[in-house]
C-alpha cells in the first residue's frame, strides 16, 4: 500500500470543510429568526393566509436562489480561477451576505425603521450569501477528493458533511443563546440580527487560512502546470507514486468531442438524480423549519429551540458513523439503509401528526430520520458526486448535479412552509401530510440507488470513470 503524509492531507481538509461548516451555519441560521423575520418584513403587509405563507416561504427559501446560482457558476470558476480561488470567492460571499442580511437597511433607510420597506435587500443579501453555499457546496468536497489518496478519500470527504452538520449544531446553539439575551419583542426586533450577523466571524477565519493552502494537482494539471502538480502529489505520497498519479491525471484529462456527455448520459443522470433524491427526502424542511415543526407539537419558542439542538446532536453523531463506515462497508449500502430508515421514520411522523400524538414519539421520529440521513444521504452523496465525474468533465457534471440540488431544495423548501400552513390540509391530516410525501421519495431512493448506482470504494478518481464503460477518450485539448 502506497504511503501518504496523512498530516498534510487532513489539515488541508480541514481549511476545506470550514467551507462546509460555512454552508451548513448559513443553512440553519435562518432557523431561529424566523418568527422573527415574518413578524419584522411579512406581518405588517396584512395579507391573506395563502399570501402570507407564500411571501413567507419566498423570504427564508430567497437564499437557495443564490444556492442554485453559486452551484451553476461553480463549475466555470473551479475551472478558471482553480479549486482554492473559488473557495476564495464563496468565502467573500458568505462575509458579505452575513452582514448584509443582520443590517439590510444598510444604504437605504434608518435600521430599525423601514420594516417591509427593507425587505427585498434582505432577500438580495441571502441570495449573495446563498451563492456562497452553492460555490462551496461544490468545491469544498471536490477540492478534499482530489487531494486525497483513494483509500481514505470517501471518508476524508465525509469530514465535509461533519462540517455542515457541525455548522448546523453550532448555529443552534448560538441561536438559542442569543435567543435567551432578551425577551420576545427584542428577538423580533434586534436579536434577529445578531443571529445572522454570527456567520461572519467563521467566515473571516475560513478566508484567512485559504491564503496559505495550495490548489489541487488535478486542477494544476488542467491548467498545463503538471511539474507544480507533481511537486504537489510529492508532498502528499512518495516519489513513483507521485509520477503514477500524475500520469493517470493527464490521461483522463484528454477530451473526446463533445464534452458534456463525453463518457455518455448515465453520468450525469445519475449524478443529478442523487442530487435530487438527496433533497426530495425532505432534509432541509426538516432542518430549516425544525423549530416550527416543535411548536406545531405544542413546544413553546425556547422548548422549540432546546429540541432543535437534540436534532442537531444526533445529525453530529450520525455523520460520524458515516466517516468510519463508508470506506469499509461502500457507498451503496448506507444509502439504502439510509433510505429505509427516513421511510419508516417520515411515515411514522406522518401518522403521529395525523392521530394528534406530537409528544416524546414524534421527538423520537424526527431523531431517527435525522441518524437515517445523517449516516447515509448527508455524507455518501457528497462523496459520490465528488468522485463519480470523470476527470475531464468534473467541473461541468459536479456543477450542474450540484444546481440541480439547489433547486430540489428550494423547491421543498418553499412547498413545505405553503403544506404545512394550508389549513385545509392540516384539517384533514394535523401536519402530518409533507411527511407522507418525504417517506415516500425515501422509498423511490432506495429502489434508485439499487439499480442504477454504481459502488465507487477503493478506486482511484481516474479509474472511476472505466466504471461508465468509455474509458479511453480520444485524444483532444481540454475545453472545459
Amino acid at each position: 500500500m502506497a504511503k501518504f503524509n496523512t498530516s498534510l492531507v487532513v489539515g488541508l481538509t480541514f481549511v476545506a470543510t470550514l467551507g462546509g461548516l460555512l454552508f451548513g451555519w448559513d443553512t440553519a441560521v435562518i432557523s431561529g429568526a424566523v418568527s422573527s423575520i415574518d413578524a419584522y418584513f411579512i406581518d405588517p403587509l396584512g395579507l391573506s393566509e395563502t399570501a402570507r405563507s407564500s411571501l413567507s416561504g419566498w423570504t427564508i427559501s430567497s437564499a437557495l436562489i443564490g444556492c442554485i446560482i453559486g452551484a451553476a457558476v461553480a463549475g466555470w470558476i473551479s475551472t478558471a480561477l482553480g479549486r482554492k480561488g473559488g473557495l476564495i470567492v464563496a468565502a467573500l460571499l458568505f462575509l458579505a451576505g452575513s452582514l448584509g442580511s443582520a443590517v439590510p437597511e444598510f444604504g437605504f433607510g434608518t435600521i430599525g425603521e423601514m420594516g417591509p420597506r427593507a425587505l427585498w435587500p434582505f432577500i438580495f443579501y441571502r441570495v449573495l450569501g446563498g451563492a456562497g453555499v452553492g460555490i462551496a457546496s461544490m468545491l469544498s468536497p471536490l477540492y478534499i477528493a482530489e487531494i486525497s489518496p483513494s483509500a481514505i478519500r470517501g471518508r476524508l470527504v465525509s469530514f465535509n458533511q461533519l462540517a455542515i452538520v457541525l455548522g448546523i449544531l453550532v448555529v443552534y446553539f448560538v441561536n438559542w443563546y442569543i435567543a435567551s439575551l432578551g425577551n420576545d419583542v427584542w428577538l423580533k426586533s434586534m436579536g434577529w440580527r445578531w443571529m445572522l450577523a454570527s456567520e461572519a466571524l467563521p467566515s473571516i477565519v475560513f478566508l484567512v487560512l485559504l491564503v496559505f493552502v495550495p490548489d489541487t494537482p488535478r486542477w494544476l494539471v488542467l491548467r498545463g502546470r503538471n511539474d507544480e502538480a507533481l511537486a504537489q502529489l510529492k508532498r502528499v505520497t512518495e516519489e513513483a507514486d507521485a509520477r503514477s498519479i500524475l500520469a493517470d491525471i493527464q490521461r483522463t484529462l484528454e477530451v473526446r468531442s463533445g464534452p458534456w456527455f463525453s463518457f455518455g448520459p448515465a453520468v450525469i443522470v445519475v449524478g443529478v438524480l442523487i442530487s435530487v433524491f438527496q433533497q426530495f427526502v425532505g432534509i432541509n424542511a426538516v432542518l430549516y423549519y425544525a423549530p416550527l415543526m416543535f411548536q406545531n407539537m405544542g413546544a413553546s419558542t425556547d422548548t422549540a429551540l432546546l429540541q432543535t439542538m437534540v436534532v442537531g446532536a444526533a445529525n453530529v453523531i450520525f455523520t460520524v458513523v458515516a466517516i468510519v463506515t463508508v470506506d469499509r462497508l461502500g457507498r451503496k449500502p448506507l444509502l439504502v439503509a439510509g433510505a429505509v430508515v427516513m421511510a419508516a421514520a417520515m411515515i411514522a411522523l406522518g401518522c403521529l401528526f395525523n392521530a394528534h400524538a406530537v409528544g416524546l414519539g414524534a421527538l423520537v421520529a424526527v431523531v431517527v430520520y435525522i441518524g437515517g440521513f445523517a449516516f447515509s444521504w448527508g455524507p455518501v452523496a457528497w462523496v459520490l458526486l465528488a468522485e463519480m465525474f470523470p476527470n475531464s468533465i468534473k467541473g461541468k457534471g459536479l456543477g450542474l448535479a450540484v444546481a440541480a440540488q439547489w433547486v430540489a431544495n428550494w423547491l421543498v423548501s418553499t412547498s413545505f412552509k405553503v403544506l404545512d400552513g394550508n389549513s385545509t390540509l392540516n384539517a384533514m391530516f394535523n401536519h402530518g401530510f409533507a411527511y407522507w410525501i418525504y417517506g415516500a421519495m425515501s422509498v423511490l431512493a432506495a429502489l434508485f440507488v439499487i439499480r442504477y448506482v454504481p459502488e465507487t470504494k477503493g478506486r482511484s478518481l481516474e479509474a472511476i470513470q472505466d466504471l461508465w464503460g468509455k474509458s479511453r477518450p480520444k485524444s483532444g485539448m481540454v475545453t472545459e
